[in-house]
């Protein structure tokens, strides 16, 4: 087991653990406690207008349901199945609400194709509230194909010998003239979004064809998603499956996720992050990062990724950061990963770049801690790619049971590549994975 200067692994995995036991069995089932009354505080959309015939705007039906609903604690805002409602952007805010609310999703809610709707940076959002749960057998449905044929494709773009890499996700799009009539908006929305809220709770929903980020949270503490589907094509341009940033002891467990972006992306300020039990593919794998954009700083600390599977993906579990930046990304875990047909299974990029061209800056943000348990199955171009920076190099790296074998119908692969990565291998490798250099100085970490 790695030591760490703070947040041991061992007590960071213990407490997440109790927070997921914890959120399970709180918040979707908090009531008020006279459950002989439980029914009067179920708050049906269809009794406040909504028509749910596909058609027809329901949004101002959700507000008025919703304003009803956050009044009394422990309620049920229900959208009934065998209905298709069209809602605008909407924010259900917690400002004046009650705590422990139910959302309780069993029908359809599809995202408007008109332009002329769009006036915020969300569609479905819940703000500030203590205590929320999504949950329910329905579809968000963000009907995103109105957005990416007319938006351009960030092009994750890689330097060296596996530049080509980014062939396969070249543009094939576009880019949308803002002066032409009857465009969507720039300015793509997630589909569903968590805003400053605690306790949070995400269940059995699915959500497909987001414009962008399919669910997304921001600034909340304690959140637990499970059993819920992310569905996108995989060439639906930068549609993250679940994007977390600023958030922390976050648990995500029994989910399926097919996208055109990272099947999870996390992001700066984020903590105590539990992924388990997740399948993704199509999509660009679990990753941490883009960070440190435009010489900014970052930190991410006390992440694992274990019991997961990856089919068909870019990248498996990978770590990436911009040059310029700075902060800190330590006690990362990637254990028990299953890769099918993975270009690249293991990688971290402390160049990378999105665009075209980037400048070169010395600054980086610093990646320490970070270990690599059982990681097995097939790749399709390159097993391991670690490129750290020369000023900050990746230290603390650990392999252990690492099992990669070729595609067995692909023909050009290339070996592994350590650029200033230093650490262990634990076990033998296969492939042997020999540059790994062995550590040779104590990091220094910015503070985060």
């Amino acid at each position: 087991m790695l030591r760490f200067s703070r947040n041991p692994m061992k007590l960071v995995i213990l407490l997440v653990l109790v927070i997921y036991c914890s959120l399970e069995n709180a918040t979707c089932n908090a009531r008020s406690q006279e459950s002989n009354i439980e029914n009067f505080y179920v708050f049906n959309v269809l009794d406040y207008g909504a028509k749910g015939d596909g058609i027809t705007y329901d949004t101002k039906a959700f507000e008025a349901t919703w304003i009803k609903a956050c009044k009394v604690e422990g309620s049920t805002m229900m959208v009934p199945s065998n209905y298709d409602f069209l809602v605008g952007p909407i924010s259900f805010s917690g400002s004046h609400c009650e705590k422990n609310i139910v959302f309780q999703l069993d029908g359809r809610i599809i995202a408007p194709t008109n332009p002329k709707v769009w006036g915020l940076l969300q569609w479905l959002e819940f703000s500030k509230l203590n205590g929320i749960c999504v949950k329910g057998k329905g579809i968000i449905d963000g009907q995103g194909s109105v957005w990416w044929k007319n938006t351009p494709l960030l092009i994750e773009e890689y330097q060296g010998d596996y530049s080509e890499v980014q062939d396969d996700y070249a543009p094939k799009i576009a880019l949308m003239s803002s002066k032409s009539k009857g465009k969507m908006p720039r300015t793509r929305p997630a589909a569903l979004k968590f805003y400053g809220s605690s306790n949070v709770v995400v269940t059995g929903i699915t959500i497909q064809n987001s414009p962008k980020a399919h669910l997304k949270f921001d600034n909340c503490v304690a959140v637990q998603v499970s059993g819920i589907t992310v569905s996108s094509p995989g060439d639906s341009p930068n549609t993250d499956g679940i994007h977390i940033q600023n958030s922390q002891n976050v648990v995500i467990n029994s989910s399926h996720i097919a996208c055109g972006d990272d099947c999870i992306s996390i992001q700066t300020g984020s903590s105590a992050v539990f992924i388990h039990d997740v399948h993704c593919g199509p999509g660009h794998g679990f990753s941490i990062g883009g960070l440190g954009k435009d010489n900014t700083k970052a930190c991410v600390s006390n992440i694992t990724v274990q019991d997961s599977t990856l089919q068909n993906t870019m990248t498996g579990v990978r770590i990436k950061t911009w040059q310029g930046g700075s902060g800190s990304v330590q006690g990362i875990m990637f254990s028990n990963i299953h890769v099918s047909d993975v270009k690249i299974p293991i990688m971290i990029d402390q160049f990378y770049c999105d665009k075209r061209k980037c400048g070169n800056h010395t600054s980086a943000v610093a990646i320490s801690g970070v270990s690599y348990q059982s990681i097995k199955g097939t790749y399709s171009y390159k097993p391991v790619h670690f490129a750290c920076s020369d000023s900050v190099p990746c230290t603390g790296v650990s392999l252990a049971a690492i099992e990669l074998k070729p595609s067995s119908e692909k023909k050009h692969f290339y070996g592994p590549y350590c650029w200033e990565t230093y650490g262990e291998l634990r076990t033998n490798t296969t492939p042997p994975i020999d540059c790994i250099q062995p550590d040779k100085r104590i990091p220094s970490y910015d503070s985060c």
